[in-house]
């Protein structure tokens, strides 16, 4: 058998597998990256080449400063100013507000991390405005889609088209370049769902709709009953606590008011020294009258700015978390009580309850709320993000709402926001000057923020997307192998053929067409590793450049808008918007429409045959 026809029915069976959803996407990529070794169109080392390719770590680092911007606060923070305000004001406001953030903040961290971050504030500004989550959620994604083609980092597409251009002999592409498309895209994508979108979306909310964390911390403060008259005093150099151990500061003056915890310095951190210093502050509850008087008499300052109770406990540096024990748990058994530091050192009981209901009492030390923990109680820890992240990832308890999800919906701006923006922004200037390359650029700005302890080396490797990173790597081979065949040429004289007497043109409407279809049944990234070789081998076959070949390649994969399985950010929202298969392509199709106009009839005013 020839190569040609090898290749052929690994493309074809590829292609079914990929469209059948049986067998998971990476599996499918393995598969089609051992056959070409199996069958001996590529040695071992040129069939696992892709794995060390460039672009591909690159992609790989793209995940890990997504992940920080998520973590930090800082696309919360884009939500929750500007998208709530817009939406009080008028629906075509919130729209253009919507879709110009998820937009910008897709072209740097790509589609879906950035559809994860405004989906569950979209749902809760739906909800407060009185409107129907339907007519909100497929907007975000089409937006998303659109900001995808706004700098190289949008999409792992872009990277690959980018790459596969400076491979063909050509330039590739800058970073923001690809926004010469790019805002036409939106700009028309905005226009079409602003006009049409209210009667081209079903008017309904969807069966799962995502936790609103917004009023977390309120929430849990009233449900244990602590967050009444709850007050954080600093410790003066003057203070008669100075030097003295926790355990000896008397309360039992001060009826009605309660030792919660001591802070060490400014940090949410229980004291690890022996003895109480400087600037460490005590959290008490109860009577204000009466923490007053504590005040005065040890010499201790409230806080210079007015806090309320959440700020005291919820903010940028500590959070809260509600834990059950489980059966079996090793706990069980076990005495705590309120203001107990836990055996790490680093979180703070602040309330246990058993059926729903505070603990009160005095244990046999006169520890008040001392109780025994047993299966199905309930505990208020308090501490540190990380050491809330760290720490509760114990068999031992059962966590009631994640501290990553509850921080990333409910903290905007949190600690190291702004050295995560500024390695950002650095990352952004080697891209854009071309100082470094591009994989180098990302390993640099992921080797920053690990350094900088904005993320540990586990939740790197937790935030990229191994799946999209294999099926990249993976399929990498296959577009050498259809050059290499003659695969590819042949393919694409094919197209030629159904075109008719084709011109660059009609060229670009069939790849378009062929991809676009391909795209709305495979992942947007699979599609392209199969269709650039084609576009590539078409492009010398005519003797034009393969640049605009190439964006409109890539233009094609981001029109992912007529099924919920054109990409997962469709599947996404299709829960929480309700929607059904064929209410995508509804307000999908005339979104494709401007994409096929732009793809074909504006990417050659930028890019010349």
């Amino acid at each position: 058998m020839s190569p040609v026809a090898l290749v052929a029915i690994i493309i074809v069976a590829a292609i079914v597998l990929f469209i059948s959803n049986r067998v998971p996407a990476v599996v499918v990529a393995m598969l089609t990256c051992l056959s070409l070794w199996a069958t001996g169109l590529l040695s071992l080392d040129q069939t696992l080449a892709g794995f060390g390719d460039p672009a591909v770590i690159f992609i790989a680092t793209l995940f890990v400063v997504s992940s920080a911007l998520e973590l930090t606060g800082v696309t919360v923070w884009m939500g929750k100013r500007l998208l709530w305000d817009a939406g009080k004001k008028s629906r075509s406001r919130f729209f253009l507000v919507m879709m110009s953030l998820v937009a910008m903040l897709t072209a740097l961290t790509g589609i879906y991390g950035a559809v994860a971050a405004f989906l569950p504030v979209v749902v809760v500004t739906s909800v407060r405005l009185g409107q129907k989550t339907s007519q909100f959620l497929l907007p975000l994604v089409f937006a998303a889609h659109a900001g995808s083609m706004l700098t190289l980092t949008g999409t792992p597409v872009n990277v690959l088209v980018s790459d596969a251009s400076i491979d063909a002999g050509a330039e590739g592409f800058a970073f923001f370049e690809f926004a010469l498309v790019g805002l036409p895209l939106l700009a028309g994508s905005m226009l079409i769902i602003i006009l049409f979108g209210e009667r081209l979306l079903p008017q309904r909310n969807g069966p799962s709709i995502p936790s609103d964390f917004s009023r977390h911390a309120r929430t849990l403060v009233e449900q244990y009953g602590i967050g009444a008259n709850l007050h954080r005093l600093r410790v003066r150099s003057t203070s008669p606590c100075m030097g003295k151990a926790v355990s000896t500061v008397d309360m039992a003056p001060y009826v009605g008011a309660r030792l919660v915890a001591v802070h060490e310095g400014d940090t949410a951190q229980p004291i690890r020294r022996p003895h109480i210093g400087e600037n460490d502050h005590l959290l008490l509850s109860g009577n204000p009258d009466v923490i007053a008087k504590f005040a005065v008499d040890l010499h201790l300052s409230f806080r210079e700015h007015e806090e309320n109770s959440d700020d005291i406990l919820f903010n940028h540096q500590s959070g809260l978390a509600e834990v059950a024990i489980p059966p079996r748990s090793q706990l069980i058994g076990q005495t705590v009580f309120p203001g107990m530091v836990t055996e790490s050192g680093d979180l703070i009981i602040l309330a246990v309850q058993k059926a729903g209901k505070s603990v009160d009492g005095l244990s046999a030390n006169g520890d008040a709320g001392a109780t025994s923990l047993e299966a199905g109680d309930t505990m208020l820890l308090q501490g540190t993000w990380k050491a809330l992240d760290v720490r509760l990832n114990d068999p031992d308890v059962l966590i009631v709402s994640s501290p990553e999800l509850v921080r990333r919906q409910a903290v905007p701006m949190g600690a190291a926001a702004r050295q995560t923006v500024a390695i950002l922004a650095a990352m952004i200037v080697l891209l854009v000057t071309g100082i470094v390359p591009p994989a180098v650029a990302g390993i640099l700005a992921a080797g920053a923020i690990v350094l900088s302890g904005i993320l540990t080396p586990e939740q790197c490797f937790r935030a990229i997307g191994w799946s999209t990173v294999i099926l990249i790597a993976a399929m990498k081979p296959l577009a050498a192998v259809m050059i290499e065949t003659g695969a590819a040429p042949l393919i694409s004289r094919q197209l030629a053929n159904l075109v008719g007497d084709i011109s660059p043109t009609g060229l670009l409407a069939g790849l378009f067409l062929l991809t676009a279809i391909l795209g709305q049944l495979i992942s947007n990234t699979a599609t392209a590793l199969i269709m650039v070789p084609i576009g590539i081998a078409a492009a010398t076959g005519m003797g034009i450049s393969p640049r605009p070949v190439l964006m409109s390649i890539a233009i094609a994969t981001a029109a992912a808008f007529l099924t919920p399985i054109a990409s997962p950010a469709n599947a996404m929202v299709m829960g929480p918007g309700g929607y059904r298969f064929r209410e995508y392509w509804r307000l999908g199709l005339p979104l494709f429409v401007w994409f096929f106009i732009v793809s074909v009839f504006v990417v050659p005013l930028f890019w010349s045959f």
